[in-house]
């Protein structure tokens, strides 16, 4: 895909791997939109990203509610006029063993990390189809590998890979290439973490973004349709 012009619709943008991933799409020459549950935090780091408005396009959208998601989508053609890639990034973590997870956790977890990119995904399909665009999913190692007190976390990443791989399956007859990347850990804010020094081994933001672009800059006869990353060496302590 020759990236210049061509664009992005980033969910969860406003920060942390979304934001990382934006960064490095602008740099490539892309128009890129991102969104944020509140409109403040989004212009703000759309504000950060270009003073181009242009190149960048601000959203405030809800991605567990499908209405909210189509809507978003309908910005972005009208301001850009077209979609060439969408990136489902939000997510939200609720750790807790079985016995102490609320309700409350456990629906926001799906609604957020596995209804949500379904509701993105549909979303954006019609308009990736006269593109012929990409979906990257931003799934993670827990999709594959569970541990103690991630019974909903796990859950939501195992269904979102095994979703990914399946509308791979289904869009790719559109010329739709379908990817899921599952990072270890990255330097991020997620589960209200503040980055530090001491993240310094950990996968940075601008990273994952280097892992887009390479997947978009792939030949468009070869489709690696799930990555794993992880730190090349564990952290200490």
């Amino acid at each position: 895909m020759n990236l210049k012009d061509k664009v992005a619709y980033i969910t969860g943008g406003s920060k942390g791997i979304g934001y990382g991933i934006a960064k490095t799409l602008l740099n490539e020459g892309m128009r890129v939109a991102i969104t944020s549950r509140n409109l403040t935090s989004a212009k703000k780091a759309a504000e950060s990203l270009s003073n181009d408005p242009t190149r960048i396009l601000a959203i405030e959208s809800e991605v567990s509610s499908m209405a909210s998601e189509v809507k978003a989508i309908q910005s972005v053609i009208e301001h850009f006029g077209q979609l060439d890639v969408l990136i489902a990034n939000a997510g939200v973590g609720h750790f807790a063993p079985i016995d102490t997870l609320s309700e409350t956790e456990w629906k926001q977890t799906i609604d957020t990390n596995l209804t949500g990119v379904f509701n993105s995904v549909k979303a954006g399909i019609d308009a990736l189809k006269k593109t012929k665009g990409y979906i990257i999913t931003i799934a993670s190692l827990a999709g594959t590998n569970f541990f103690e007190t991630a019974s909903a976390y796990n859950a939501s990443k195992f269904g979102l890979v095994g979703f990914t791989q399946a509308i791979m399956l289904d869009l790719r007859k559109y010329g739709i290439k379908v990817t899921t990347i599952m990072p270890g850990s990255v330097a991020t804010h997620f589960n209200d973490h503040t980055p530090s020094e001491a993240d310094a081994w950990k996968i940075q933001p601008e990273d994952i973004g280097q892992i887009v672009a390479d997947l978009l800059h792939m030949p468009a006869r070869t489709l690696p349709s799930k990555v794993e990353v992880r730190p090349s060496m564990p952290g200490k302590g």
